[in-house]
């Protein structure tokens, strides 16, 4: 299947769409498209990669993603459904001058920022009441609820989820090599990668490989890979029990070396790996006891 451009279906007479998503796997190709995409993880775990960057995700968090954003989430599968609703819409989806309006001028710096996506990181309550709503609700009720919405991420805490904004879209080829590059370091990052190996997986020289990377992720590929393999150290980290220890997370995320992880850990997170699995038990058992 062709990652790029992907087409959102509209319903016929109906400008904003929502969709919910229940699959063992959700949809796992790199792909981009016009709308502003909000989501909200209902069930599930995993990493979502937008731009230059990867983030873990989990239940409850809520997304972001700007329009010709390169994105896909990338659930762990378990014996049980993934589930998240999603929210498109674009500056245009009411008229090109509907969101120009003086009364809607409040909006205009969430609109900004929504075109690089964030994660809101605190007080999602009301934001997550409201997305739960939406795929049962008709049209007005479904529009007042989306102004409600932009209202609640006006002043909503929130984390940049990339800088990086492509220049252009991607073409269907060079999205198919993306594809093919993120699918093979998603499924082998525990293991060593090296350029030889990874060029090879799109018919490339090494160099030329380096230079089409850091073209489209605005990073190189090393950098992308020692980003992966901590993200998925964090969510072992973040685990409630206490099976696996700090060598064993290491060895787990692809890092042949703990002085190495723990080095890298430190650069990304500002944290050594046990202070930061300190810091998240910490912030559970305070949520807990509220």
């Amino acid at each position: 299947m062709k990652v790029h451009p992907f087409q959102i279906p509209k319903r016929l007479h109906q400008n904003l769409l929502v969709q919910v998503d229940r699959e063992m796997v959700f949809y796992n190709k790199l792909h981009q498209h016009a709308e502003i995409q909000f989501t909200l993880i209902v069930k599930g775990k995993g990493k979502l990669i937008v731009g230059d960057s990867v983030h873990p995700f989990e239940e409850g968090n809520f997304f972001v993603i700007g329009p010709h954003s390169p994105h896909l989430f990338k659930n762990d599968k378990t014996d049980e459904m993934a589930h998240k609703i999603s929210l498109f819409f674009t500056e245009t989806t009411f008229g090109k001058s509907f969101f120009k309006l003086p009364d809607l001028e409040e909006l205009q710096p969430l609109l900004d920022i929504s075109k690089e996506g964030f994660q809101v990181i605190e007080n999602t309550e009301a934001i997550k009441k409201t997305m739960m709503l939406l795929p049962d609700l008709e049209k007005l009720d479904r529009f007042v609820c989306f102004f409600s919405l932009l209202k609640n991420l006006i002043y909503a805490d929130k984390k940049t989820l990339t800088n990086f904004i492509s220049p252009k879209k991607m073409g269907s080829s060079q999205g198919q090599r993306m594809q093919t590059i993120f699918d093979y370091v998603v499924t082998h990052f525990q293991n060593e990668i090296d350029l030889n190996t990874i060029s090879g997986k799109v018919h490339m020289t090494p160099n030329a490989f380096c230079k089409f990377f850091k073209q489209h992720t605005n990073k190189t590929f090393f950098q992308f890979l020692i980003e992966l393999r901590i993200e998925h150290a964090c969510q072992l980290l973040n685990r409630s029990d206490d099976r696996l220890s700090i060598l064993e997370i290491s060895e787990q995320s692809g890092f042949s070396s703990i002085s190495n992880f723990n080095r890298q850990f430190k650069k990304l997170k500002k944290v050594i790996p046990s202070r930061f699995a300190a810091e998240q038990k910490r912030r559970k058992s305070i949520q807990d006891s509220i």
